[in-house]
């Protein structure tokens, strides 16, 4: 019973593996996504049956495709593990939700969110939002630096272009909204105009506060995301190779995965001889 289990599992981790199977995965993800845009045009009645028919055999392929990847991992346990399968799971999940009733919202927005698994299913994909997630600590204390920044010069703006427009300038948080608005470069020549007109020197003021947001805080946002960025696509790198990290590093997560599903398929294969060896001996 064992020996089958194993060779089962060895099959349906050929299959999760197997580059048609993903093609097909990303083609029905694909299909999906049209189906989500298709809905919201006015359709008519044989249209929409065939789009709410279209749209079960998505949801009971994708039930599927999970099942599949989940019955592949030697480890069941080390499934959960990854937040792209827990990802997954959940976005499955939800579509089995029944679309009528007072459910119709939730049923609808979770399968507009089915559009996301094409971001679990492309490693590019992933290498990208793992290297945005990574750089968020970073971003944050940048961020941060910005609003103090952003409060001084607003707090600066109001007590000086109070009287001027106080639309734009009545108080310390409309004149952030100003200032984001200026640091967009969102019709900013105007508001420097206006206030020129009373105080000819301001012009300091909307030049050095543009030059802080957007150019060096700008280009320090995307400084640490292309540092990130490097070093995901360096240790991608690595783990498609089979190397270990910089110095001898131990492996990382994956390559423990792909070394223990090799294991598996080498027992399955040594299990299948011998479980025919001793056929043939008996006959």
């Amino acid at each position: 019973m064992s020996t089958l289990i194993i060779k089962a599992q060895w099959q349906l981790s050929r299959i999760d593996s197997s580059k048609i199977f993903q093609g097909i995965v990303i083609s029905v993800i694909l299909l999906s996504a049209l189906m989500i845009g298709a809905k919201t045009h006015n359709l008519s009645a044989n249209t929409v049956a065939m789009l709410i028919f279209l749209d079960m055999a998505v949801t009971v392929f994708f039930a599927v495709e999970i099942s599949i990847r989940f019955l592949a991992c030697p480890e069941k346990k080390h499934f959960f593990k990854s937040g792209w399968n827990i990802f997954d799971t959940f976005i499955v999940i939800g579509s089995l939700v029944p679309s009528g009733g007072s459910g119709v919202l939730l049923a609808r927005l979770l399968r507009v969110f089915r559009v996301l698994r094409l971001v679990s299913m492309v490693p590019e994909l992933r290498l990208l939002i793992n290297a945005l997630l990574k750089a968020i600590p970073r971003m944050g204390y940048i961020a941060l630096l910005m609003f103090v920044i952003f409060y001084i010069y607003a707090a600066i703006g109001s007590m000086f272009f109070h009287a001027i427009n106080e639309v734009l300038w009545g108080d310390v948080s409309i004149s952030m909204l100003t200032l984001f608005r200026v640091a967009t470069f969102e019709d900013w020549t105007d508001v420097m105009y206006e206030t020129m007109a009373v105080h000819p020197m301001s012009w300091i003021y909307y030049l050095t506060f543009i030059f802080l947001t957007a150019f060096i805080f700008f280009n320090m946002m995307v400084g640490t995301v292309l540092d990130v960025m490097s070093q995901e696509h360096e240790q991608y790198r690595a783990e498609q190779h089979g190397e270990t990290g910089d110095g001898g590093e131990p492996a990382s997560r994956a390559q423990i995965d792909k070394l223990e599903m090799e294991l598996a398929e080498i027992k399955a294969l040594i299990l299948a001889s011998n479980s025919l060896g001793k056929v043939k001996n008996s006959s």
